[in-house]
């Protein structure tokens, strides 16, 4: 099966793009702003830019510990469990391609970094990810409330090799 997506380290232009997405509430939880760039440039925090057959940005994502949310305990960390964290553009968000991106960012994943888990924490109140990624055959492993804003998280897993 060919890839839909393109997936590469994140360019400072698709990066400046990125900061500018705007999410519906409640998903504007995740929306960036200009003083997230930084971060999302450093090479440190592995942020990857998605894109379609036509070179479009859809999407970005990252591996690794700034795909953790303060608040959760994560007692494993790689080269054995690896944080998953994915953002699509608002436009094209609960349109039912969720699984097919995400599955294409787990592949990238698991060749680039080779963990035996793949981990994603996810808002309790985003049905649609949580979809996405059970649909994955990730199960929730635990529960905890983000210092900032007293927000309740699910901790995913399965393992990045599937049987």
């Amino acid at each position: 099966m060919a890839a839909e997506y393109k997936i590469s380290p994140l360019s400072e232009d698709n990066a400046r793009e990125i900061i500018t997405w705007q999410y519906e509430p409640p998903y504007d939880l995740y929306d960036l702003a200009p003083e997230n760039l930084p971060g999302l440039l450093n090479p440190d925090y592995r942020y990857h830019q998605v894109l379609n057959d036509d070179g479009i940005l859809v999407g970005y994502c990252c591996f690794g510990i700034d795909a953790q949310v303060p608040g959760g305990e994560y007692l494993k960390d790689e080269p054995e469990v690896i944080d998953i964290g994915v953002g699509m553009r608002p436009s094209l968000t609960g349109q039912g391609s969720g699984t097919t991106y995400v599955r294409e960012i787990l592949d990238y994943c698991f060749v680039t970094y080779r963990p035996e888990v793949f981990r994603a924490s996810i808002a309790r109140f985003n049905q649609r990810s949580l979809n996405t990624f059970q649909n994955l055959d990730f199960k929730i492993q635990g529960n905890f409330i983000r210092e900032l804003g007293f927000i309740e998280f699910y901790q995913l897993e399965r393992p990045a090799k599937e049987e």
